[in-house]
């Protein structure tokens, strides 16, 4: 029998980290050392004591049953109270917050709430990927919104046509960005937020990277601004926060009718968060701020290994003040596939190409800050001797 995929599935782009796991695996597979600076996947452990708490919950035989799609009350309470204390807004635990395996489930599952068949999200370009491939499985158009270097990699909201918005039902945006490390300020957000108002969108915020910050940053979210729960949501994970990212647990929340939608979505499609990670997901939240102020000077450490190393190189960039990536141009003349390529073939050293992320991540390439200071070293190394 001919067996012919969905017509949604081929109008989807390669997914790029899939690609670039074939090509680790290859180089591997050769004998290659390769300085993994691709993929953002912490290198550094769970906090032990988030283990202690999965270990304890796991033995309690009534947390091997089916979980709430809603998540545990208990871990609801809990997010709300750690989203208090770090964002200083109050979220209802029953009804303005949902737990699940992982944000970029929510992320993907959004569309399938909201839109029709030929509605429009207003998508980052350069972008995480879902954003886009989600819109198009749920039958929607992606519009992509430039973020250039010029504007501080913030889409230039005066600029999408009017024709274009009297379609659009949902805008991505996520900042502390990936792939950029871009900052978006207060006086942003409230313009997103008015612009949402105005053209009644749905703001979907991803906040993934929110703890991770460095030379005293705090990234604001846009729950904190006025007016934000008319029409947002902001997506959560324990992921890089607490390096957690094979456990799968994260949240959205803000508009209560919003979640309520995603909520409906996740019940038809996948079921509840394994309780015991919820629970070590609990332990987590509980964690004093010493774990983040640790992390953000290793991954500081990292940065200034490598930013000034690729500055000696001859590379411009712009230090980051959060996330765990530096997005940079690369050598004019040549392409970010070919570019990316070449550090494989040559340096032993994988990096993520910046036309993976959308057309206009094309001319730069982002490293991710996932290897210790000494192999951090070696790469400055490597890259020198190209």
């Amino acid at each position: 029998m001919d067996i012919k995929t969905a017509d949604s599935l081929k109008k989807l782009p390669p997914y790029l980290f899939v690609e670039i796991d074939k090509a680790k695996r290859i180089a591997r597979k050769a004998g290659k050392d390769l300085i993994d600076l691709g993929i953002g996947d912490p290198d550094t452990p769970t906090p032990k004591h988030i283990i202690d708490a999965l270990n304890k919950a796991v033995k309690i035989p009534a947390n091997h049953k089916y979980a709430m799609d809603a998540g545990m009350p208990v871990l609801r309470q809990e997010i709300a109270r750690w989203y208090k204390n770090r964002f200083k807004v109050s979220l209802n635990p029953d009804t303005e917050i949902l737990p699940v395996l992982g944000s970029k489930e929510a992320i993907a599952h959004t569309p399938f709430a909201f839109l029709n068949r030929g509605d429009v999200t207003l998508v980052p370009d350069p972008g995480y990927p879902p954003y886009n491939n989600a819109t198009i499985l749920a039958g929607g158009k992606p519009y992509k919104m430039p973020l250039l270097e010029e504007n501080a990699f913030l889409p230039d909201l005066k600029k999408i046509p009017a024709s274009i918005l009297k379609k659009a039902k949902l805008m991505f945006l996520n900042y502390p960005n990936n792939p950029t490390a871009a900052l978006a300020p207060k006086s942003f957000l409230k313009d997103v937020v008015k612009f949402a108002k105005k053209h009644k969108i749905i703001i979907c915020f991803d906040m993934a990277y929110s703890e991770m910050c460095y030379d005293n940053y705090r990234s604001p979210g846009i729950l904190q601004i006025s007016g934000a729960k008319e029409v947002a949501v902001e997506f959560h994970s324990l992921s890089k926060t607490f390096n957690m990212t094979g456990w799968r647990i994260g949240w959205v929340c803000g508009n209560k009718d919003i979640v309520a939608g995603i909520a409906k979505i996740k019940s038809n499609m996948d079921s509840g968060i394994f309780q015991a990670v919820q629970l070590a997901g609990m332990a987590a939240l509980k964690s004093n701020t010493s774990f983040y102020k640790n992390m953000a000077r290793i991954y500081e450490e990292r940065r200034d290994i490598l930013v000034s190393g690729l500055e000696k190189i001859g590379f411009s960039i712009n230090k980051p003040k959060a996330t765990f990536y530096i997005w940079t141009k690369i050598p004019k003349g040549k392409n970010s596939m070919k570019f990316a390529n070449e550090l494989m073939q040559k340096a032993d050293i994988v990096a993520t190409p910046g036309v993976g992320f959308g057309k206009f991540g094309e001319g730069y390439i982002r490293f991710a800050l996932t290897q210790n200071k000494t192999r951090m070293k070696e790469a400055v190394k490597r890259l020198s001797s190209l």
